[in-house]
């Protein structure tokens, strides 16, 4: 999911920018975005030991619901992207999706081999921000021009998993699992990219961009790979 980061856009403002404050932005970008793993964490954790899920009656009334609360979390932490009171927006997001993220997770640990599958989503995850992250620092590659088609990609998958919930169609679902992971990869690659290069200035918005990148490429991953390699044997 991207998010608009306000008026400043990839390569504006570049030229006026010093290395120091791209440099400062990358650097309380990472630690935010690690800082955030830990209400994830405990949002999952809590998630999973209470069966907590937006979609025990109706899926269509959880998703919007959803969609409704995550939306004013991403607006509320734009509006207050100055402040202290963005980071504790999103660090309270995080937590929510934490909690979002444990029907999955309770659903994986009910395979033998759950919590190994999910150190195999986390491990590629961590490949994938690391690739995309040494791409985003040392690749003289301008990859701006993604921005619109990464948009689009977005799109179809998101309408593709609605539709998705009505056709239960399992062969659907592992190729939108699949364009997801690459999609938001190349997410990463290139919020980061924005922040190397100027385009971005504000850490907090750097951050909510990157996480939901983060988010969806780990929840993929670990989908394709409950499909793939979940073993109901005890």
């Amino acid at each position: 999911m991207a998010i608009d980061q306000g008026s400043l856009r990839y390569g504006q403002g570049s030229a006026v920018t010093s290395v120091e404050t791209r440099n400062r932005v990358l650097r309380n970008t990472y630690w935010l975005l690690a800082l955030s793993m830990i209400p994830t964490v405990l949002g999952a954790w809590i998630g999973v030991t209470t069966g907590f899920t937006f979609f025990a009656g109706s899926p269509f009334i959880g998703l919007f619901a959803f969609l409704a609360i995550a939306f004013g979390f991403m607006y509320g932490i734009n509006r207050f992207k100055d402040s202290s009171i963005g980071v504790v927006l999103l660090l309270a997001f995080t937590f929510f999706m934490g909690l979002m993220l444990s029907r999955l997770i309770g659903s994986i640990l009910g395979f033998s081999n759950g919590a190994a599958l999910i150190m195999y989503a986390f491990g590629g995850t961590a490949v994938v921000f690391g690739a995309m992250a040494t791409i985003a620092t040392v690749s003289k590659r301008d990859f701006s021009s993604m921005g619109k088609w990464l948009m689009m990609g977005f799109v179809v998958i998101f309408l593709a998993a609605i539709a998705n919930i009505w056709l239960q169609m399992p062969a659907l679902m592992l190729t939108i699992s699949s364009l997801a992971v690459v999609i938001f990869s190349l997410f990463i690659l290139y919020d980061l990219q924005r922040v190397v290069n100027g385009g971005e200035t504000n850490y907090i918005t750097a951050t909510l961009s990157i996480y939901i990148s983060v988010y969806n490429v780990f929840s993929n991953l670990l989908a394709l790979l409950g499909i793939a390699g979940g073993n109901n044997n005890d």
